[in-house]
């Protein structure tokens, strides 16, 4: 997708998530620019989303994120991510939830 990514990622139980995002954040951006994949200099957003699975739902995660252009043409991230949020029961504030680029 152009404005976000699903990934499944297996972490190590004494890997911190931030760590870990800090890490991929920091290595693509590096590698995005030093290839010149975009005019100017590419950054990602403050933040991400994080959601956990068994591995008996691995499947269907994989399907749905290589499905993902296809569930975006119904309704777009911003609307799936707070779909998201409600579905794992996960408190928010509205003001600090990602909103569509204008």
């Amino acid at each position: 997708m152009p404005d976000h990514i699903h990934a499944l990622i297996g972490m190590r139980p004494t890997q911190s998530l931030s760590d870990l995002m800090q890490d991929i954040k920091g290595s693509s951006s590096l590698w995005i620019n030093k290839k010149r994949f975009v005019m100017g200099k590419f950054s990602w957003q403050e933040g991400y989303g994080a959601f956990s699975y068994g591995k008996s739902q691995i499947d269907n995660v994989v399907k749905y994120i290589k499905n993902q252009e296809k569930h975006h043409k119904k309704r777009d991230f911003a609307e799936e991510y707070m779909e998201f949020l409600k579905l794992f029961e996960v408190e928010f504030d509205e003001r600090y939830v990602l909103k569509n680029p204008e």
